[in-house]
């Protein structure tokens, strides 16, 4: 247990610091924005309570917004993706006891499972996210690009992380 929390810890830690001090300075084309921070919410064990998700979330959020000066936003959009990331999951994994190892990855899911799973909630956090700093639906398009383009972008790295962070079997 001492290292499950151990490994979390230094987790949120990383991340946060590859966000702050790495990806929140890269804006592809002027609407692909990589907000990786939230592989931390992605990766949690589904064993974890809900109230303990959303605390953990939002104390993500929070940090990111502090070193990022984004007003909240961060905080609320991961605590609405704490909420969503059960049911997310269930959609995709019909019997909770198909799941082997409580923590998603592409080897403990099937990477089919696991793709679309990860797709979804970046895309949903980007949506959160956009809709939250935009707070009006006045340039539609504008708006529905930067949510693709940067879930795409944060996808990609979110897999990229997984491959490092994942043991095998």
């Amino acid at each position: 247990m001492t290292k499950v929390i151990l490994r979390f810890t230094l987790l949120f830690v990383l991340l946060v610091l590859c966000q702050v001090v790495v990806f929140n300075h890269i804006c592809l084309f002027g609407v692909a924005i990589p907000l990786v921070f939230i592989y931390f919410i992605i990766k949690l064990p589904v064993t974890l309570g809900v109230n303990k998700v959303m605390t953990l979330a939002f104390l993500l959020g929070l940090t990111i917004d502090v070193f990022s000066n984004t007003q909240g936003m961060n905080a609320l959009a991961c605590t609405l993706l704490s909420v969503c990331r059960m049911p997310v999951l269930k959609l995709y994994l019909p019997r909770q006891d198909d799941l082997t190892n409580p923590e998603p990855s592409l080897r403990t899911l099937a990477p089919a499972v696991f793709m679309k799973y990860a797709v979804t909630l970046v895309t949903l956090y980007c949506a959160f996210f956009f809709i939250i700093e935009a707070f009006t639906f006045f340039d539609f398009m504008k708006l529905l690009l930067r949510i693709v383009c940067s879930s795409a972008l944060t996808f990609v790295i979110i897999l990229a992380f997984d491959g490092f962070t994942s043991r095998s079997r």
